[in-house]
């Protein structure tokens, strides 16, 4: 059975933007048996000496598959998918276009909203405001691209949903509160198709129970 080491105790502001999301949310989308392991970060455990042997940069999400231990939630979700043969295509191109898009969303995308967060977390002064102006811009910028990708489809890689959704609507997710999304109403419908799977309904309701919160708040 895999075992999905993800957040149990997190300090409030961690509440919900995990990356361990992805990799429960592909565990019950393919179906395929797992338990959970949940970290207390507030307690240290993600810095501690058997954690390390599991993650090399300390970081959660991480699983162990009777011994065949994975780190970093896009290599998690890709062997998830090719395990179970499901949420990614049988030839080979089709399977290069899902990686393609979980890279896209993880080196792309996602460092810019990150961006963002630090931004807004260590600097209020004029050069952090001018920062801030750039990297809005750069994040309007991928999300243009994304935008034009689904102008005549309904998923990010594929005809079919893949675990490069659940990447991208993951990643999603970091902007999910502010207004950048409003201009490219195609990326809302499929940030919103993505959220209404019954599988992402359960991962977050289960998530919400190990870290102890109300499913409306971090939603």
């Amino acid at each position: 059975m895999i075992t999905l080491y993800g957040f149990g105790r997190i300090f409030p502001e961690g509440r919900g933007e995990t990356k361990d999301l992805r990799a429960q949310w592909a565990l019950e989308e393919t179906g395929l048996p797992y338990r959970v392991h949940a970290l207390d970060h507030t307690g240290g455990e993600l810095d501690g000496e058997a954690f390390s042997r599991l993650s090399p940069f300390h970081q959660a999400p991480v699983i162990d598959d009777d011994g065949f231990v994975l780190a970093e939630s896009a290599a998690i979700v890709l062997y998830l998918a090719e395990k179970a043969g499901k949420l990614i295509p049988n030839d080979v191109q089709g399977r290069t276009r899902v990686v393609q898009w979980c890279c896209a969303a993880a080196s792309s995308v996602e460092p810019t909203f990150l961006c963002l967060d630090l931004i807004g977390m260590f600097d209020s002064g004029k050069t952090a405001q001018q920062l801030d102006a750039k990297v809005h811009e750069l994040a309007g910028r991928w999300l243009a691209g994304v935008e034009r990708r689904l102008e005549d489809r309904e998923w990010i890689a594929c005809a079919d949903f893949t675990v490069a959704d659940i990447m991208m609507a993951c990643v999603l997710r970091g902007v999910r509160k502010t207004d950048l999304m409003a201009p490219f109403p195609k990326l809302m419908a499929y940030y919103q198709r993505c959220q209404a799977r019954p599988a992402w309904q359960r991962t977050l309701a289960l998530y919400a129970e190990r870290v102890n919160v109300s499913v409306d708040d971090i939603r």
